[in-house]
């Protein structure tokens, strides 16, 4: 990285910075309640609260959203006429799944081979010391030439939508000129991206009744209809031969136009098997970025070890379906219902409840901020030029705040590259993206301010 006062300032604040994702990290701050206690999301939050206030935030404050988790919030003021921007991460994680999987424990951070271990590290409590690292290099010279607007969400990733609702209750919170969303990543380490588009999500439970109470499969099997053999039945529906997603009623083809992601190097970031074929057909971008795309999240239904010989009377699935951009999320739900319910056999009963919603997003590329960023990377990622990408997952809030503020821009960057495998075990984030990108959004906030 060439030398300059900010990147300097980053380079010289990265242990500490290790040691506060150390702290943030330690937080089992999954907005699971049923999971996780509530006392670690609230430590977190918490957490966050007294690193703006240290950094000279006004207004802190412990939002209690509409689901019931919280949000923090600060305002940092600039120079009087100043513009506002807006920077976006969530303090709240992923479950750490089967822990024995993990090289090292999941709430410690962890060295190992140049990158940094732990649940969370990048997405997205990395995102929180990625915001602050920026904030202290620009404090150190001169101070932010914006007024900044901080929010730290508590519930992201349970798509419950609390802060959703919060910022709809009170509008004038959050309204910026620009938004930086610190909850993407770049295309591969190295290579500066901004996301551009998000597919939006729904997530229903669904669950088959067939009997008052499980039977004997030798004495009633063949003949008593069977819940899990009715739900396997349903979800099989869901897909193609080629494992491209079917719901009855939803356009299945759609193109990406921009960067692609040749397929043998996808293979090797999702670490598919050999021998294993991709599922679906058209570019790995089409089919990541562009299309719907369904997952059954977990199946309720007797483990293995322990099972008895029985016909099952009740069965459940979590079933989820990305919505690509153009795809109105609310119509996706109404239609994966209808599939869900017309596929079912047997004439079960059937039972399906939504538990989460989110709007696709798609953003102005053509917007100042957007040319202020770029000249950003360019100076953090010396010989690269910055790249558009789209994302598959969802980051609901995103379209929240288009609707309530259209004027405003908005930026998705971030820590998740593929090497970081968020959300699975072993999540880990580089520090030299976290330097880099933290030099970036700096830059950009000089350069956004100055145009």
């Amino acid at each position: 990285m060439s030398s300059n006062p900010v990147a300097e300032t980053v380079a010289s604040l990265m242990p500490r910075a290790q040691a506060e994702l150390a702290e943030l990290v330690a937080f089992k701050s999954v907005a699971d309640f049923d999971q996780f206690p509530r006392s670690e999301s609230e430590g977190a939050a918490t957490w966050v609260a007294d690193a703006l206030r240290a950094e000279g935030f006004q207004d802190v404050a412990l939002l209690d959203t509409p689901d019931g988790t919280q949000s923090v919030y600060g305002y940092l003021p600039g120079p009087e006429g100043a513009k506002t921007v807006l920077l976006y991460a969530h303090y709240d994680v992923q479950p750490p799944l089967d822990e024995s999987g993990w090289t090292t424990p999941p709430f410690e951070l962890t060295e190992r081979d140049g990158r940094w271990y732990g649940r969370g590290a990048a997405d997205c409590k990395g995102g929180v010391i990625m915001h602050l690292l920026a904030l202290r290099a620009l404090k150190a010279d001169g101070g932010a030439p914006v007024h900044v607007k901080f929010i730290a969400e508590g519930s992201e990733e349970q798509g419950t939508g609390g802060l959703e609702r919060y910022a709809e209750e009170h509008p004038e919170l959050l309204a910026a000129d620009t938004i930086v969303i610190g909850d993407a990543g770049n295309f591969r380490v190295g290579l500066p991206t901004v996301t551009t588009t998000l597919r939006g999500m729904t997530l229903l439970r669904l669950r088959i009744d067939t009997l008052e109470g499980n039977l004997h499969s030798g004495q009633f099997g063949g003949a008593a209809p069977d819940a899990l053999g009715a739900l396997i039945r349903v979800l099989d529906s869901l897909r193609a031969e080629d494992g491209s997603t079917t719901v009855d009623g939803l356009a299945p083809a759609a193109g990406w136009e921009g960067l692609q992601y040749e397929e043998e190097q996808f293979r090797q970031d999702a670490k598919v098997l050999d021998g294993v074929q991709l599922i679906g057909s058209g570019t790995v971008a089409d089919r990541i970025w562009a299309r719907p795309a369904v997952t059954v999240l977990g199946i309720d239904c007797p483990p293995v070890v322990g099972a008895t010989p029985s016909v099952q009377a009740s069965a459940r699935a979590l079933v989820s379906l990305r919505v690509p951009p153009g795809v109105d999320a609310a119509e996706a739900t109404k239609l994966l219902q209808a599939h869900l319910e017309a596929h079912t056999p047997w004439g079960a009963r059937v039972h399906i409840e939504q538990t989460g919603q989110g709007q696709a997003f798609s953003a102005d590329t053509t917007s100042p901020a957007y040319a202020a960023m770029a000249e950003a990377m360019a100076v953090a990622y010396p010989g690269q030029e910055m790249q558009y990408a789209g994302q598959g997952g969802s980051i609901p809030l995103c379209n929240t705040l288009a609707s309530l503020y259209p004027s405003a821009e908005i930026l998705l960057i971030g820590l998740s590259e593929p090497e970081a495998q968020i959300h699975a075990v072993n999540e880990s984030v580089s520090p030299e993206e976290l330097e880099r990108l933290s030099v970036a959004e700096a830059l950009f906030l000089r350069n956004y301010a100055a145009s």
